[in-house]
């Protein structure tokens, strides 16, 4: 299971990586239009223009902090820990799904089998965190029960 949880990880590391990398380019996009920019005749439209500019350079600012968040929480997952219970970089199997608790990004599949990456803060998430192996919960009236927690 620690090969698959490595995997696991690589695979949501890409996700983010490029979820940075396009967050970079937004915002050196933004500042190169901010900066070309030149002052017409109209100064309200000048001004309303480097407005909109900035706030699109702060939208994309924001989205390159939360990608840069979701990437420390990643590197800081201890995937060679013994799991007793569901856990922040725990791989928790149920009779229904199974989860690699670490961050929201959903499904991931790894040769040929669907895992999804969640949140220990999604719905999902908090009803997991502390189970142990055998123990149930209802979820969208359905009872899930773990099986394994790795």
């Amino acid at each position: 299971m620690l090969d698959t949880k490595r995997k696991l990880l690589i695979a949501a590391q890409q996700i983010v990586e490029t979820k940075i990398q396009t967050a970079q380019s937004s915002v050196s996009s933004a500042q190169e239009s901010k900066l070309n920019e030149t002052k017409s005749s109209a100064g309200d439209k000048f001004e309303t223009g480097r407005a909109m500019m900035q706030v699109e350079q702060e939208k994309a600012e924001m989205r390159l902090s939360q990608a840069n968040h979701l990437m420390a929480v990643l590197q800081n997952l201890k995937l060679e820990q013994e799991y007793t219970q569901a856990a922040l970089g725990s791989l928790v199997v149920t009779d229904q799904l199974t989860y690699f608790l670490s961050i929201g990004i959903g499904k991931l599949e790894i040769e040929d089998k669907i895992y999804y990456a969640i949140s220990e803060l999604s719905p999902i998430g908090q009803l997991l965190i502390g189970k142990k192996v055998g123990e149930s919960f209802q979820f969208r009236d359905k009872v899930i029960t773990l099986t394994s927690i790795d």
